[in-house]
């Protein structure tokens, strides 16, 4: 199983480049002139081509989260460009300023912790009806008290904890620490590329608004990268659904198939089978059986020599060893096979699970529980001059696979092995 520390942190690689991306441009003095076109349309190109790209595969919620940072994206760059044309701001910028400070993390907020639960046609009507509510809400006070709404945004509502380093009104600082914590608590609970870009692009926004009027170019650069980092977030899952399962965490049968188009004239498959895993699935039910196949996808993760392994699909795994002989992998494939063969799984009966600690201490010391072992059954192939492509060594390592189930099962068997000959692991049934 991929430990879940690694598994979290590859989620922000994605994401993390473009975020610091966007602070080193941001803080240059200027940009050439191809960089500031591209970054004055970027943020309506995502919108529209990353939006339309999130519609194929259903991601409303990114659609909407685009549209939230591009309605603040508009609403200041409106401000900005009034500024450098005449050298003061507008009237009404502190009020715009400070509502964007304050709605924009809410909505940020709201959307990314808005899953799709319903129809899509449903789901948008509702998503946008919230969007067209608070917008209303907000323009129907800021036109009615300008005044007031300015003052009660700026004003300093708790003095003690207020810091001198505070460069926004104290409320737009409440309403990003709730948004945060909102948004960490849905990726503690559901670790995903998604979940990760959007606790980065929040930290980016937090960043970015104190400078909006101070850097020229923070606007659009970071707000090109919060929302390139979402469309990323969501090619990189779509990436993950099509290549990787989910189960295992191993590349699945898509990436085996691609890979296998780019191998050498050299290479070693073999075939990896759970012994008895029907019986053994329908003894201690599906979700044990889930465990075991993570078990075995661990460990079949360690192996050596160059070899990769990919879950073909079931109980059945495969491992690929390009640019290697047979008599080189063997060593590797019976390292495996032991440890898997020597790997002891405790099962507990969830029926009397220990109500605290101390109950529980003696049961995981082996009390109240028992043990399983699982073995694997191998059939390696090497790839041969009459073998015209992939498909036939795979065939060839499924005769052999075959050839170690009818020896016994728990041994690796090699192509051409004939019937009757020694295992090549010790260990049987």
């Amino acid at each position: 199983m991929i430990r879940p520390a690694n598994l979290r942190l590859s989620h922000f690689f994605s994401s993390l480049p473009l975020l610091v991306g966007g602070l080193v441009a941001a803080r240059l003095p200027a940009l050439g002139e191809f960089f500031l076109s591209l970054f004055n349309v970027l943020p309506t190109l995502l919108l529209l081509l990353g939006g339309a790209f999130c519609l194929v595969y259903g991601r409303q919620r990114e659609v909407f989260l685009l549209l939230a940072l591009y309605v603040g994206y508009f609403l200041l760059d409106i401000q900005i460009d009034h500024f450098r044309d005449g050298g003061q701001v507008r009237d009404d910028a502190a009020l715009v300023f400070h509502l964007v400070c304050l709605l924009l993390p809410l909505l940020y907020a709201l959307y990314g912790c808005w899953e799709e639960r319903s129809h899509l046609a449903q789901d948008m009507l509702a998503r946008a009806l919230v969007l067209l509510a608070i917008g209303a809400v907000a323009f129907g006070l800021a036109r009615r008290y300008p005044q007031g709404i300015a003052e009660w945004l700026a004003q300093i509502h708790w003095p003690a904890l207020h810091g001198a380093w505070m460069n926004l009104a104290q409320l737009a600082y409440l309403m990003f620490l709730l948004a945060f914590v909102a948004l960490l608590a849905q990726y503690l609970r559901r670790p995903r590329p998604l979940h990760a870009a959007q606790l980065l692009g929040l930290c980016g926004l937090l960043w970015m608004l104190p400078q909006v009027f101070i850097l020229a170019n923070a606007l659009q650069v970071m707000i090109s990268m919060v929302m390139l980092m979402l469309v990323a977030s969501v090619a990189h899952e779509a990436y993950q659904m099509a290549f990787r399962d989910e189960l295992t965490g191993l590349p699945g049968r898509r990436a085996l198939n691609e890979r296998l188009q780019r191998l050498g004239r050299d290479y070693v498959i073999a075939m990896v089978d759970v012994d008895h895993f029907k019986k053994f699935n329908d003894t201690h039910g599906h979700d044990v059986g889930d465990q075991v196949l993570r078990l075995v996808a661990s460990q079949l993760r360690k192996v050596g020599g160059g070899g990769k392994a990919y879950r073909y699909g079931g109980e059945e795994f495969t491992l690929l060893f390009p640019g290697r002989s047979l008599e080189q992998c063997l060593p590797h494939m019976e390292t495996v096979r032991l440890a898997i063969e020597q790997y002891r799984m405790q099962l507990r009966d969830k029926q009397n699970r220990p109500r605290d600690d101390r109950e529980g201490k003696p049961r995981r010391a082996g009390k109240g529980a028992s043990e399983v072992s699982v073995t694997v059954s191998i059939g390696v192939a090497e790839r041969k001059a009459e073998q015209r492509n992939p498909q036939e060594v795979i065939k060839e390592a499924d005769k052999a696979l075959y050839s170690a189930k009818a020896a016994g099962r728990n041994c690796i068997r090699s192509a051409g092995q004939r019937r009757g000959a020694v295992k090549l692991a010790s260990g049987g049934e």
